[in-house]
């Protein structure tokens, strides 16, 4: 009876799994964990800039599909198509990936540390450190996470926002992770270093609403701009700033941005042209200590969603192959 009532409780409140989580959950197990990930990330940092977007957008993957349990960082294998094949996460950059392979090898390389450290918490430390080396807030990151059984690439369909989506989709999809509207508007500020591949938004310059013009919500000298940069048929590799005013530090831009018609997808835009949001933007785009607020915040409860605990996880030997 006790069993089912406990089963009972997690189908009504699925976020109790988050309660393993604390601050300092390492203390007593591998003291200095916070600082062998940090060296090992701004190691990587000093190597590549890219080091910054392609982490935060792993994390951030990872836990909208299984919850963050760093199944995303799980490489296919035979006839199993992991997560990180879905068309969705594609894009994501190597960078990330290896980010938290080094760091996770760092952690390993102290004997009374290995295998004690998650990949999935590896991944949230790491997470914390390159938006602090790319100049935005620090924070105390909650850890405990196990790390994940499964990864499947049809897991991640519907899961993700895309870039035409609008106002109503995106807090549907978040609302359903317990995140708020004001949570989805301060996430959506990480596009402040991101990057995009030109077909994620040639729809708003070249063929908005199939009538071969450039959609009214984006400023014309930027579509022009955004023209320039990405003409039609252009090299599928080629890379965009989601934020062309300062698209190396980590700051409130991105909603002066979209004040000025400059959301690179529609999904960013819609966050000012529609009245819900757009007092929000505002507030965000005025008050730098605001927005880094709302966005540790957020971070933090994006952070509790769908973690492992128990049988439903272990401490990965390998952070991209099941023990």
């Amino acid at each position: 009876m006790g069993r089912f009532y406990f089963l009972v409780l997690l189908c009504i409140f699925p976020y109790l799994a988050s309660a393993q989580l604390k601050q300092n959950y390492y203390a007593n197990i591998c003291p200095n964990v916070e600082n062998i990930v940090r060296n090992a990330v701004k190691l990587k940092f000093s190597q590549t800039f890219v080091t910054v977007p392609a982490t935060l957008r792993l994390f951030f993957h990872d836990c909208m599909v299984e919850g963050c349990d760093a199944s995303v960082i799980i490489a296919s294998s035979g006839s199993n198509q992991a997560e990180k094949d879905n068309p969705d996460n594609l894009s994501l950059a190597g960078d990330g990936f290896d980010t938290v392979i080094k760091a996770k090898a760092a952690v390993d390389a102290i004997p009374s540390c290995k295998n004690k450290v998650s990949c999935a918490d590896i991944l949230a430390m790491a997470t914390r450190d390159v938006v602090a080396l790319a100049g935005g807030p620090s924070y105390a990151v909650e850890l405990g996470r196990l790390d994940g059984l499964r990864s499947t690439a049809a897991s991640v369909n519907g899961k993700l926002p895309q870039p035409t989506n609008n106002l109503d989709q995106l807090n549907t999809l978040f609302a359903s992770h317990g995140l708020s509207q004001t949570d989805m508007i301060a996430l959506s500020g990480a596009h402040t270093v991101g990057f995009s591949h030109c077909s994620k938004f040639a729809n708003r310059v070249y063929n908005f609403s199939q009538q071969n013009q450039v959609d009214p919500t984006l400023d014309k000298t930027y579509a022009t701009q955004l023209q320039a940069m990405c003409p039609k048929n252009v090299d599928p590799r080629i890379a965009i700033n989601m934020d062309p005013t300062t698209p190396r530090t980590f700051d409130n831009v991105y909603y002066q941005n979209l004040q000025q018609g400059k959301g690179l997808f529609t999904s960013d835009q819609v966050l000012f042209t529609d009245s819900r949001a757009k007092p929000t933007v505002n507030n965000l785009a005025a008050n730098s200590p605001v927005f880094e607020q709302a966005f540790v915040t957020a971070m933090t409860k994006l952070g509790r969603v769908g973690v492992k605990t128990g049988s439903n996880g272990n401490i990965r030997r390998d952070c991209s192959a099941f023990n």
